[in-house]
């Protein structure tokens, strides 16, 4: 399935040239999620990667990390932990902030989202500089988690971002 899915989404998602910013390839995946059967192939090839595996919870970050992570985490018999944008989450939380390759940024987790010693995996639907991913990375670190991998539906390799992730990292597509 694995080449067949590839192509789908291959010849699924768009590109639109500068957006958010002049000079950005933007890889719109909303057409994916707007085919119901791809949507349900790309959460299956997620989750079918890390079934066997123990995880405990899947961390999806603001706001397409949502889409995919939480339907997979369905998948895994996990528990789903959003990290967020500063003051969406009610209750205590942890912060981390970190740089983007067009500004910087803020993410939180509740502070009892996630237990100590758990083993989480976190997905996203791109992979770019990797800024965000590793942020997500030393958020799940500092609240006691085990970050067993990063999982994503697009990699920008020539952005190189796997590089600042000290986990490993799995890409469906690559561009």
């Amino acid at each position: 399935m694995t080449q067949a899915l590839i192509n789908a989404l291959t010849t699924t998602i768009r590109d639109v040239q500068d957006f958010p910013k002049p000079g950005i390839l933007f890889k719109d995946i909303t057409p994916v999620l707007a085919n119901p059967r791809l949507f349900q192939d790309v959460i299956t090839w997620v989750a079918g990667e890390f079934a066997g595996q123990q995880v405990d919870y899947v961390v999806g970050m603001e706001s397409r990390g949502f889409i995919f992570g939480a339907p997979v985490a369905l998948q895994l018999q996990a528990g789903f932990v959003p990290a967020r944008k500063p003051g969406k989450l009610p209750g205590l939380t942890e912060r981390v902030s970190y740089d983007l390759e067009y500004g910087s940024a803020s993410l939180e987790i509740h502070v009892d989202g996630i237990k100590k010693g758990s083993k989480v995996l976190i997905v996203d639907d791109l992979l770019a500089t990797g800024g965000t991913a590793a942020a997500t990375v030393k958020l799940v670190r500092k609240l006691g988690g085990e970050v067993i991998a990063c999982c994503f539906l697009v990699e920008l390799d020539f952005l190189e971002g796997r590089k600042v992730l000290d986990v490993p990292v799995l890409s469906l597509l690559h561009y």
